[in-house]
């Protein structure tokens, strides 16, 4: 038996490489504002899993996924301007459909790698806007919930590099 070669990859990806957008267009054609002020952030993909065990198993649990669910957890730092003290409008889009009903309700958002990794995503969601409260000497932040409504569609990354190009590794990402 031979020993197998050492992994070419050595770098570790840091979490801030993750972008999360949010598409404000009220016209049908996307929109895309970013989120600012993101201080976590946590995709998940959670598979229902049935048991489908028959006697042929011999004892052991056969198990099969029959349909999967989609959230992001995330915790923003509340941004307002420095000088209207009015809030970032893509944060307040997400507020608003928190208090909402119906189509209002939802929002469409993509996330992506933002050094152009294949790894990017979009999908629809319910928002939950949790605000983190605190003392006086605590700064406002919000934990978000975004709840995927149907699929999650991978998308080509926004900020992809033609064939050639290194990746930029400013933030993390290596090449």
């Amino acid at each position: 038996m031979s020993t197998p070669t050492p992994p070419a990859e050595t770098i570790t990806a840091l979490a801030r490489r993750y972008r999360l957008e949010l598409d404000t267009s009220a016209t049908g054609t996307p929109s895309w504002s970013l989120v600012p002020g993101i201080t976590e952030f946590t995709p998940k993909v959670e598979p229902t899993q049935q048991d489908v065990s028959t006697y042929d198993t011999d004892g052991w649990v056969e198990q099969v996924v029959t349909q999967l669910s989609w959230s992001i957890e995330t915790t923003i730092a509340h941004r307002a301007h420095p000088t209207t003290g009015a809030f970032n409008p893509a944060q307040e889009h997400l507020r608003r459909a928190s208090l909402s009903f119906g189509a209002a309700s939802y929002v469409r958002v993509r996330y992506y790698d933002r050094n152009g990794a294949d790894d990017a995503y979009q999908g629809q969601a319910l928002v939950t806007w949790e605000p983190a409260g605190g003392g006086p000497d605590e700064t406002d932040t919000i934990k978000v919930t975004l709840t995927g409504s149907g699929p999650l569609t991978p998308i080509t990354n926004p900020t992809a590099k033609p064939a050639g190009l290194a990746a930029d590794t400013k933030n993390g990402g290596g090449a």
